[in-house]
C-alpha cells in the first residue's frame, strides 16, 4: 500500500485523529500537508513528528470555512509539492447542546466547517487533484443512532454522507474516488471535551469491544482506502466503529 510519490492534504491535522492520520500518510510514503486553523504548535509537532521519522510534510493554516482561505491551502500545497493526490477533509467542530440552547451563531458556525468547508475543498480537489485520486470526507456513526444533544452535529454529517455519494459520479470521469468515512466514538479530545466519566463509559458498551475507538483505527481505515486496493470503492460511507451501530 505504498503511497510514494503522493501528496496529501490532511486538515485539521494538529491533533487528534488528523494529527494520526497525517502520521500514518507519510509512514506510507506520502509528502504531507497538515492544515491548523489556529494552533501552529500542535501543527508544528505533527510536521516534526513526521519529519523525525524520515517523512515530507509541511504546515499550512487555513479556516475551511472561509472559501478564500481553503483556495488558498491548495494553491500553496501546489506550490510547495507540485499536486495533490489525496484529500482528508478531518476538519470539524462537535458540540453537543440541547435543541432548546441551540443558538444560530452555533448552527452556523457547525455548518460552515463540517459541511461548507468540505464541499469547497471537493470543488478545489475537482480542479486541481490529479488523476487516480482519492478524497475522504468525515461523517459520524451517531447518525445512525438517536443521541440527545447531537441533533446539530449529526445534521451536518448528514449533509457530508449525501454530498459525497452525489459528488461520486462527477469524480469518476476524472478517476477519482471519494468516500466518506463514519467513526464511532474514538478517545480524542474533541470527543471527551465536556463529558463525565459516567457518560464516557456508557459509550464504551455501546460497541461490540467494550472500549473508545483510538486515532489509529481510524487512521487505519483511511490508508487502506486511499491505496490502489480500494480503487473500485467510491460515493460510499463506512462506519469505521466497532459495532457501534
Amino acid at each position: 500500500m505504498s503511497l510514494n510519490g503522493k501528496v496529501a492534504i490532511v486538515t485539521g491535522a494538529s491533533r487528534g485523529i488528523g494529527r494520526q492520520i497525517a502520521i500514518q500518510l507519510a509512514q506510507a510514503g506520502a509528502a504531507v500537508i497538515v492544515n491548523y486553523s489556529s494552533n501552529q504548535g500542535k501543527a508544528d509537532e505533527t510536521v516534526q513528528a513526521i519529519e523525525q521519522s524520515g517523512g515530507r510534510a509541511a504546515a499550512i493554516r487555513a479556516d475551511m470555512s472561509k472559501v478564500s482561505e481553503v483556495e488558498a491551502l491548495f494553491l500553496e500545497t501546489l506550490e510547495r509539492f507540485g499536486r495533490v493526490d489525496i484529500l482528508v477533509n478531518n476538519a470539524g467542530i462537535l458540540e453537543c447542546t440541547p435543541i432548546a440552547d441551540v443558538t444560530e451563531e452555533m448552527f452556523d458556525r457547525h455548518f460552515a466547517i463540517n459541511v461548507k468547508g468540505t464541499y469547497f475543498a471537493c470543488q478545489q480537489a475537482m480542479k486541481h487533484m490529479a488523476g487516480g485520486g482519492t478524497i475522504i470526507n468525515f461523517s459520524t456513526s451517531v447518525s445512525g443512532a438517536m443521541l440527545p444533544t447531537y441533533s446539530v452535529y449529526a445534521a451536518t454529517k448528514g449533509a457530508v454522507e449525501q454530498l459525497t455519494r452525489q459528488l461520486a459520479k462527477e469524480f469518476g470521469p476524472k478517476d477519482i474516488v471519494i468516500n466518506c468515512i463514519a467513526p464511532g466514538q474514538v478517545s480524542t479530545e474533541l470527543f471527551l471535551n465536556g463529558k463525565s466519566e459516567e457518560l464516557i463509559d456508557s459509550y464504551r458498551r455501546m460497541n461490540a469491544f467494550g472500549r473508545l475507538g483510538e486515532p489509529e483505527d481510524i487512521a487505519n481505515a483511511i490508508e487502506l482506502l486511499v491505496s490502489n486496493k480500494a480503487r473500485w470503492i467510491t460515493g460510499q460511507t463506512i462506519r469505521v466503529n466497532g459495532g457501534f451501530n
